[in-house]
Protein backbone atom coordinates (compact mmCIF):
# COMPACT_ATOMS: atom_id res chain seq x y z
CA UNK A 1 0.00 0.00 0.00
CA UNK A 2 1.44 3.53 -1.20
CA UNK A 3 1.38 5.76 1.41
CA UNK A 4 3.39 8.60 -0.63
CA UNK A 5 6.53 9.96 0.52
CA UNK A 6 6.90 9.58 4.50
CA UNK A 7 9.61 11.22 6.42
CA UNK A 8 10.64 8.62 9.42
CA UNK A 9 10.46 10.63 12.76
CA UNK A 10 13.61 12.71 14.06
CA UNK A 11 15.12 12.88 10.12
CA UNK A 12 14.63 15.06 7.39
CA UNK A 13 15.95 15.80 3.64
CA UNK A 14 17.87 18.77 2.92
CA UNK A 15 15.70 20.76 0.41
CA UNK A 16 16.29 23.35 -1.40
CA UNK A 17 14.83 27.16 -1.49
CA UNK A 18 12.25 26.26 -4.03
CA UNK A 19 10.54 23.79 -1.23
CA UNK A 20 9.63 25.32 2.05
CA UNK A 21 10.87 24.76 5.67
CA UNK A 22 8.50 21.95 6.50
CA UNK A 23 8.15 19.02 9.20
CA UNK A 24 10.89 16.70 7.55
CA UNK A 25 12.30 18.96 4.69
CA UNK A 26 15.13 21.36 5.85
CA UNK A 27 15.73 24.36 3.82
CA UNK A 28 18.48 26.50 3.73
CA UNK A 29 17.51 30.49 4.39
CA UNK A 30 16.57 32.82 1.77
CA UNK A 31 18.46 36.44 1.09
CA UNK A 32 21.84 34.36 2.76
CA UNK A 33 24.90 33.42 0.61
CA UNK A 34 24.91 29.63 -0.18
CA UNK A 35 26.71 28.49 -2.79
CA UNK A 36 30.17 27.72 -1.76
CA UNK A 37 31.61 30.31 -4.35
CA UNK A 38 29.80 33.14 -2.37
CA UNK A 39 31.86 32.45 0.19
CA UNK A 40 34.85 32.82 -1.30
CA UNK A 41 37.16 34.92 1.23
CA UNK A 42 34.29 35.55 3.26
CA UNK A 43 33.87 33.87 6.68
CA UNK A 44 30.28 32.86 7.63
CA UNK A 45 28.88 36.10 9.72
CA UNK A 46 25.90 34.66 11.46
CA UNK A 47 24.30 31.50 12.21
CA UNK A 48 22.06 31.80 8.81
CA UNK A 49 25.23 32.04 6.43
CA UNK A 50 27.24 29.16 8.55
CA UNK A 51 24.09 26.50 8.41
CA UNK A 52 23.85 27.47 4.33
CA UNK A 53 27.17 27.18 3.90
CA UNK A 54 27.16 23.80 5.76
CA UNK A 55 23.69 23.01 3.86
CA UNK A 56 25.41 23.36 0.46
CA UNK A 57 28.30 21.62 1.36
CA UNK A 58 26.21 18.39 2.42
CA UNK A 59 23.79 19.12 -0.35
CA UNK A 60 26.66 18.94 -2.85
CA UNK A 61 28.14 15.85 -1.33
CA UNK A 62 24.54 13.76 -1.97
CA UNK A 63 24.82 15.51 -5.48
CA UNK A 64 27.81 13.97 -6.15
CA UNK A 65 26.70 10.74 -5.03
CA UNK A 66 23.91 10.42 -6.93
CA UNK A 67 25.66 11.62 -10.46
CA UNK A 68 28.31 8.97 -9.86
CA UNK A 69 26.03 6.03 -9.42
CA UNK A 70 23.97 7.28 -12.30
CA UNK A 71 27.06 7.35 -13.82
CA UNK A 72 28.19 4.07 -13.34
CA UNK A 73 24.41 2.22 -13.81
CA UNK A 74 23.02 3.51 -16.95
CA UNK A 75 19.67 1.99 -15.78
CA UNK A 76 19.63 4.88 -13.02
CA UNK A 77 19.90 7.77 -15.72
CA UNK A 78 16.53 7.46 -17.76
CA UNK A 79 13.11 6.80 -16.54
CA UNK A 80 11.89 3.38 -15.51
CA UNK A 81 9.05 1.76 -16.29
CA UNK A 82 9.44 -1.37 -14.18
CA UNK A 83 7.76 -1.47 -11.10
CA UNK A 84 8.09 0.09 -8.27
CA UNK A 85 9.33 -3.04 -6.44
CA UNK A 86 11.33 -4.00 -9.25
CA UNK A 87 12.91 -0.02 -9.23
CA UNK A 88 13.67 -0.34 -5.52
CA UNK A 89 15.40 -3.53 -5.95
CA UNK A 90 17.80 -2.36 -9.09
CA UNK A 91 18.30 0.68 -6.88
CA UNK A 92 19.73 -1.67 -4.04
CA UNK A 93 21.84 -3.46 -6.47
CA UNK A 94 22.81 -0.67 -7.89
CA UNK A 95 24.14 1.26 -4.63
CA UNK A 96 25.29 -2.39 -3.04
CA UNK A 97 27.77 -3.25 -6.11
CA UNK A 98 28.52 0.39 -6.43
CA UNK A 99 29.49 0.02 -2.50
CA UNK A 100 31.61 -3.60 -3.24
CA UNK A 101 33.42 -2.02 -5.80
CA UNK A 102 34.67 1.36 -3.11
CA UNK A 103 35.53 -1.43 -0.49
CA UNK A 104 37.80 -3.15 -3.00
CA UNK A 105 39.09 -0.53 -5.06
CA UNK A 106 42.05 1.56 -4.32
CA UNK A 107 40.96 4.09 -7.25
CA UNK A 108 37.89 4.36 -8.66
CA UNK A 109 38.27 6.12 -12.66
CA UNK A 110 34.36 6.56 -12.66
CA UNK A 111 34.79 9.27 -9.82
CA UNK A 112 37.55 10.75 -12.00
CA UNK A 113 35.23 10.89 -15.22
CA UNK A 114 32.77 12.56 -12.70
CA UNK A 115 35.30 15.23 -11.96
CA UNK A 116 35.93 16.37 -15.29
CA UNK A 117 32.74 16.19 -16.29
CA UNK A 118 32.24 18.71 -13.52
CA UNK A 119 34.96 20.56 -14.87
CA UNK A 120 33.53 20.94 -18.37
CA UNK A 121 30.06 21.87 -17.50
CA UNK A 122 31.01 24.65 -14.96
CA UNK A 123 28.36 23.58 -13.07
CA UNK A 124 28.31 23.17 -8.90
CA UNK A 125 25.12 21.56 -7.98
CA UNK A 126 22.48 23.52 -9.87
CA UNK A 127 20.17 21.25 -11.20
CA UNK A 128 17.67 22.35 -13.84
CA UNK A 129 14.98 19.32 -12.80
CA UNK A 130 12.26 20.85 -10.66
CA UNK A 131 9.94 18.60 -8.83
CA UNK A 132 7.46 19.65 -6.71
CA UNK A 133 6.13 18.55 -3.43
CA UNK A 134 2.51 19.93 -2.91
CA UNK A 135 1.41 18.24 0.65
CA UNK A 136 3.19 20.12 2.70
CA UNK A 137 3.48 23.26 4.13
CA UNK A 138 5.42 25.75 6.12
CA UNK A 139 5.71 24.78 9.62
CA UNK A 140 6.65 27.35 12.55
CA UNK A 141 8.05 24.57 14.40
CA UNK A 142 10.27 23.34 11.99
CA UNK A 143 11.68 27.44 11.47
CA UNK A 144 12.57 27.13 15.28
CA UNK A 145 14.19 23.68 14.74
CA UNK A 146 16.26 24.83 11.87
CA UNK A 147 17.18 28.17 13.74
CA UNK A 148 18.37 26.67 16.96
CA UNK A 149 20.05 24.21 14.73
CA UNK A 150 22.04 27.14 13.32
CA UNK A 151 22.49 28.84 16.35
CA UNK A 152 24.39 25.90 17.62
CA UNK A 153 26.59 25.15 14.91
CA UNK A 154 27.66 28.69 14.62
CA UNK A 155 28.26 28.72 18.13
CA UNK A 156 30.36 25.41 17.90
CA UNK A 157 32.31 26.99 15.17
CA UNK A 158 33.06 29.87 16.61
CA UNK A 159 33.93 28.53 20.17
CA UNK A 160 36.47 25.83 18.04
Amino acid sequence: MNQGLQVPYGCYYLSDSGYCNANGFLTPYRGQRYHLKEFDGHRPETPQEYFNMKHFKARNVIERCFGLLKGRWKILASPSFFSIQTQVRIIMACCLLHNLIRKYMSHDPQEDEEEEEEKESGSEDESEDVEYVTNISPSDEWSEFRNNMSTNMFNEWRNR
